[in-house]
């Protein structure tokens, strides 16, 4: 009976807690763009092995998120592959600061193993390809992520139009919520491949399968990717975004080939 009594005394005391105290409690969820679902991972372990705090890794499109912190969502730290979200957010007054830029993307082609001859004169040439097919009467899709939202797709439209191929492939695009999906389908039966993110052609989990090539940087706009502290965040969240800012988290974010500020 008075152990009964004990852990109600201990579980009514737990209710009378402040929400911050509460909240402490519990690992601090990280809003990440979908180009980030294997560097990040990595880095979130690392953290976790160096500093004993977890994290709860969120990935989606950059876009989607940015909406969902306008509303109120509870994240406590946004990583957007696009930084005009975050400096919007903090014009609307929904994030601490303007943040920092983490990373400048790539972008790739990405295919199953000898879909089509890669060229490293003609990085299109897989999409000048599929598109010969498709015209020929052969089921031929391209993968690439949706523009509405995400920042790759944004690249991906930005790169077929800078070879005058966008409205002519149009027919042949299948679009991923986020550039993670695009890269699925990318590397789908009936896909001849996709325009995605170069950090995850990258990745030990899809390079295994596929193979890409890396898209010049001057066909698209740079992907500058920037993150910031939302009004939620706790010390957790903070020490993770000093934390990507130094060698350790550098070093992650460099080995899956992104850019990584000076």
């Amino acid at each position: 009976m008075r152990g009964l009594v004990t852990a109600l005394c201990l579980w009514l005391a737990t209710l009378c807690l402040p929400a911050s105290v509460q909240a402490q409690s519990a690992p601090p969820v990280v809003a990440a763009a979908s180009d980030l679902q294997f560097a990040l991972t990595e880095a979130a372990e690392r953290f976790e092995q160096q500093s004993g705090h977890a994290l709860r890794l969120n990935f989606g499109s950059s876009g989607n998120f940015r909406r969902q912190i306008a509303q109120g969502a509870p994240f406590e730290l946004y990583l957007s592959a696009d930084e005009s979200y975050v400096l919007a957010l903090h014009q609307e007054g929904h994030v601490q600061d303007e943040g920092v830029i983490y990373a400048i993307g790539r972008l790739a082609w990405l295919q199953s193993p000898g879909t089509a001859e890669l060229d490293e004169d003609d990085p299109l040439a897989a999409v000048e390809q599929a598109l010969a097919a498709h015209q020929s009467g052969e089921r031929q899709r391209i993968a690439l992520a949706n523009p509405e939202h995400a920042p790759y797709g944004v690249a991906a439209q930005e790169v077929l139009e800078h070879a005058g191929l966008w409205a002519a492939t149009a027919d042949l695009h299948i679009l991923g919520e986020n550039v993670s999906q695009a890269a699925q389908y990318a590397l789908s039966d009936d896909v001849s491949g996709g325009l995605v993110a170069y950090s995850l052609a990258l990745a030990p989990a899809l390079e295994a399968r596929s193979e890409h090539l890396l898209i010049p940087e001057s066909w698209h706009n740079p992907l500058r990717q920037r993150m910031v502290l939302t009004n939620q965040a706790g010390e957790v969240a903070e020490q993770f975004y000093q934390w990507l800012q130094q060698d350790t988290g550098r070093a992650i974010l460099s080995d899956y080939g992104f850019v990584v500020p000076q």
